[in-house]
């Protein structure tokens, strides 16, 4: 399987943005589908993650209350809804699938290209 990501861009503070990720292949039930982010400097750290069997949802601290992640099977593209923007959303963020539930960066096994979010203040 491949995945693509889109939707990110140039937003004030206080705007939203929604990610896209679309995988082309076969997403299976026992998969997870997750968002990372990676900051010029700063380590890679986890944003979000959906399970594609039964729809559980998880969230880093920093996005609780801003930012909201969903799928659609019969599409194969997981979304993340971003509100609240601050400056330091800025980074790149990327989709990641990996078999089972997890959410260290380490034990997703497949990943997208990135795409670009940036904050202005």
């Amino acid at each position: 399987v491949q995945l693509q990501a889109s939707g990110g861009g140039l937003v004030q503070a206080g705007g939203s943005l929604r990610l896209s990720c679309t995988a082309s292949g076969i997403v299976y039930s026992r998969d997870t589908l997750a968002w990372f982010r990676q900051a010029p400097g700063k380590e890679r750290e986890f944003v979000a993650a959906i399970t594609w069997r039964d729809n559980k949802k998880s969230y880093a601290d920093s996005v609780k209350g801003r930012f909201t992640i969903s799928r659609v099977n019969a599409e194969n593209t997981v979304y993340l809804q971003m509100n609240s923007l601050k400056p330091e959303d800025t980074a790149v963020y990327l989709c990641a699938l990996r078999p089972g539930l997890g959410y260290d960066g380490e034990d997703y096994d497949t990943w997208g290209q990135g795409t670009q979010v940036t904050v202005s203040s």
